[in-house]
């Protein structure tokens, strides 16, 4: 979702539990789309760098007391041995102006076989060191002419780092549905463009004349001054499907505009969002076609996708019919990403926010707190960059739009800001992680995700799930070189009752084996059913007995049960002790029981 640049009470996306009862009632409503688009303002582009290939030579140096370090031909004899305990065949190529011997690995090896050739010599004690010859290629930024104004791609202090992921993965082979208004042509996005569908089928929202077909062309989604209900006064098309889309897929490289998180991906826009909003039974039907299933009336599906993006949602918990979908997508392997709002309240009040199976996304703005617009809560899972346009309009995001305030015009950019921003940024992501490892179930993209984010460099109250995500990171753990895919986990399954309006209950977990601090990055997964979660008090205490405040009470969180992972800067704590989780109800008339919880370092 995304609140307007320039109206703090502007129109939020609603996802039509809402826009349905308005039309029928005609109560008023509030839709989340864009205003007219701000205007640009440049930032410096950062520096060029390198990137490290698969190394094919190993550069060996000796000790000065060796014979290898002075003799080529002792070099070349001692390279061919090594190769033959290894079982490979290596040879002396040259002596380095250092000194160092150049010997190379023959035919092309795999990690393993690298690795046990850099073994036989570091078990020399001739040896002084080896390392892998790597092949650098000089390799710029994007050239793409507004790249440097994407602070939230590659900013050290609140982006998400996702230029050293490009490195490993670009997104081939992945195709990403964008379920929204559609898809307005855009010169910078059209190449990554394949089909969708157009699911709205009343003609009073499609405003295109027709019901359902395979033409997703958003022709507008403006309205005229409470025609959406009173009060709602009007708006311009918001052209929010290209938006989304271009952050997660625009052409890169190009040398013009934008720059995708994951470029080489496709993206199929489904339209289910047109005047004044969408309808629930539109949503639930692109869901199951995006991800594969059947739709009566509708051909099957030749593009489907590997994760959908909803940046949408309205006022109420997830009904079953949504959540029904959501079950049937995640089943199929479809991972579904959803915005968790801008309301600035807990998002378990709305939908698809609050509905399980989905990676639920708030947004963070240009210093790495919480945008002020941003739902939040224990259901929130990762928070990535949304933009606050209210401290600049170069805070916010940038990405693909048309200039049309009612019908399309001519191409443009512009900055907005919302958790419709921030998500399509997590489902960029996934399309990275998707094409680094196509074998990676929903369950195991979340957890890598969650498992590789770092802490927000700003502040958050009411709980931004497992920190702010790193792409680099995550791709590097899925494709297995470096990260985290989940780390050591220590849990425990004792259940803990949790009495009402009682004292603090306290479960321990006896962590042992590591060495040095915890990190700074600690999961903390809670598993509580209770009544009124609004009523609990939750702490994780450290082995010298310091508190980490993982959540407060809250008399407006009405919504049962704490089933999720908080993110805990442990940095300046000793991993190997005694952790306790702390638990109290600190009101009356409900109970509940901590039923586990773990600690993943």
């Amino acid at each position: 979702m995304r609140t307007s640049p320039s109206r703090t009470a502007g129109r939020k996306l609603i996802s039509v539990a809402a826009v349905s009862a308005a039309l029928v009632a005609g109560m008023a409503t509030s839709v989340a789309v864009a205003q007219t688009p701000a205007e640009q303002s440049g930032t410096t582009a950062p520096a060029v760098k390198t990137a490290a290939a698969p190394a094919e030579r190993l550069i060996v140096g000796y000790k000065a007391t060796a014979a290898e370090a002075k003799s080529n031909k002792a070099a070349s004899a001692d390279a061919e041995a090594k190769g033959k305990e290894a079982g490979e065949d290596l040879g002396f190529r040259r002596r380095l102006g250092t000194g160092a011997a150049l010997v190379d690995l023959g035919d092309r090896l795999n990690k393993a076989d690298v690795a046990d050739v850099m073994a036989e010599y570091r078990a020399d004690p001739q040896v002084a060191y080896v390392v892998p010859d790597r092949l650098n290629t000089p390799q710029a930024d994007p050239n793409d002419t507004e790249y440097g104004k994407q602070w939230d791609l590659y900013e050290t202090a609140a982006g998400m780092n996702v230029p050293g992921a490009w490195a490993t993965s670009t997104g081939s082979g992945v195709t990403v549905a964008v379920i929204d208004t559609g898809y307005v042509t855009h010169s910078d996005l059209a190449a990554n463009i394949v089909g969708g569908y157009d699911f709205i089928s009343d003609t009073a929202v499609s405003v295109d004349g027709d019901g359902r077909d395979s033409n997703p062309a958003d022709p507008g989604d403006w309205y005229a001054t409470d025609e959406c209900g009173a009060g709602t006064g009007s708006s311009g098309s918001s052209w929010h499907g290209t938006h989304v889309a271009g952050t997660i897929a625009a052409v890169t490289n190009n040398g013009k505009g934008v720059a995708g998180i994951a470029y080489g991906a496709k993206i199929s826009p489904l339209r289910v969002l047109g005047k004044c909003g969408g309808y629930d039974s539109d949503i639930i039907d692109a869901i199951t076609w995006a991800s594969g299933g059947t739709v009566s009336g509708v051909p099957a599906n030749t593009n489907v996708a590997k994760v959908i993006n909803m940046s949408l949602g309205g006022a109420g918990a997830c009904t079953s019919a949504t959540q029904t979908a959501i079950n049937g997508a995640v089943n199929r392997g479809t991972t579904v990403v959803v915005a968790a709002g801008n309301d600035n309240a807990n998002a378990s009040g709305f939908s698809p926010a609050s509905c399980s199976n989905v990676i639920t996304v708030a947004a963070t703005n240009r210093t790495g707190s919480r945008a002020s617009y941003s739902n939040y809560g224990s259901i929130v899972d990762i928070s990535a960059p949304g933009g606050q346009t209210s401290t600049g309009t170069a805070n916010g995001i940038l990405s693909t739009l048309n200039s049309g305030t009612k019908t399309a015009s001519s191409e443009s950019y512009a900055y907005y800001q919302g958790t419709s921003m921030a998500t399509p940024h997590i489902v960029g992501l996934v399309a990275l992680m998707k094409s680094a490892n196509p074998s990676l179930t929903p369950a195991q993209i979340e957890s890598a995700i969650k498992a590789n984010a770092r802490a927000l460099p700003g502040s958050c109250s009411g709980g931004c799930g497992a920190g702010l995500a790193d792409a680099t990171k995550t791709v590097q753990a899925v494709s297995g070189s470096g990260g985290s895919t989940g780390g050591t986990t220590f849990t425990s399954a004792s259940a803990v009752a949790v009495p009402d309006a009682g004292s603090a209950v306290e479960s321990p977990i006896t962590v042992s084996g590591r060495s040095g601090n915890a990190p700074s990055a600690l999961q903390v997964g809670v598993d509580i059913t209770h009544t009124y979660r609004g009523d609990l008090v939750i702490d994780l205490v450290a082995p010298d007995g310091s508190t980490y405040r993982l959540k407060s009470s809250s008399t407006s969180d009405s919504a049962a049960n704490v089933k999720t992972t908080y993110t805990v800067n442990a940095s300046g704590e000793s991993a190997n002790g005694t952790w306790k989780l702390r638990v109290q109800d600190v009101a009356a008339q409900d109970t509940g029981t901590l039923n586990s919880w773990k600690l993943t370092f």
